[in-house]
């Protein structure tokens, strides 16, 4: 029962994900996504695109690996992507995070999804690429699909975005292709990207 209720104490934590709010807004441009939200469509994507990465991957790993990246932000909070002020203390309150959450589970669990995370931030293997490629082009859409709201309302550069990506492809060259043509091109020539 100890092992039971390790477990159920994890997973009632990890509904605090839901609360984190990100700065992606959603397809309709209503409302910011969750951090749940935010998992659960890379989980979907990575199902249905996996056959676009670069070298085989283990889908059932990848999706677990998305579904865990960021249960750490229950207790660090969402760093935006173009905060760099919040970026210096991000890694060490991450760390902290990632003690304290996987460390709910019973030992050999919390051990497995440990690791998984230590996989997604070192992006080295495959599963790791495509998961971080699945990362950066899930918000990328959702921009593209709200005509550039977040991307507007925090003066994206080109640039910021670029550096940004400048992995993404090692995960899938050709859906980095597709994003590129498809999500930032238009908004570029709409002006919701500063082109710099």
């Amino acid at each position: 029962m100890d092992r039971l209720q390790k477990q159920f104490d994890f997973i009632l934590e990890a509904d605090k994900e839901k609360f984190i709010g990100r700065q992606t807004y959603l397809s309709d441009g209503q409302r910011k996504e969750n951090d749940a939200e935010h998992a659960w469509h890379l989980a979907l994507m990575t199902i249905l695109l996996s056959e676009y990465a670069n070298e085989k991957i283990d889908v059932l790993k990848t999706v677990t690996m998305v579904l865990i990246h960021d249960v750490v932000e229950i207790d660090a909070g969402d760093t935006y992507a173009y905060d760099e002020v919040g970026k210096q203390t991000q890694r060490a309150r991450e760390e902290a995070a990632a003690q304290r959450l996987f460390g709910l589970l019973p030992e050999d669990q919390g051990e497995k999804l440990r690791l998984l995370w230590e996989e997604f931030e070192a992006q080295e293997t495959p599963e790791a690429k495509f998961a971080r490629t699945m990362d950066n082009l899930q918000p990328m859409m959702l921009n593209a699909a709200s005509d550039g709201k977040a991307w507007v309302e925090h003066g994206v550069h080109l640039s910021q975005i670029l550096k940004r990506n400048q992995r993404t492809a090692e995960g899938s060259e050709a859906l980095w292709k597709y994003a590129q043509e498809q999500f930032l091109l238009p908004n570029l020539e709409r002006g919701t990207i500063i082109n710099d």
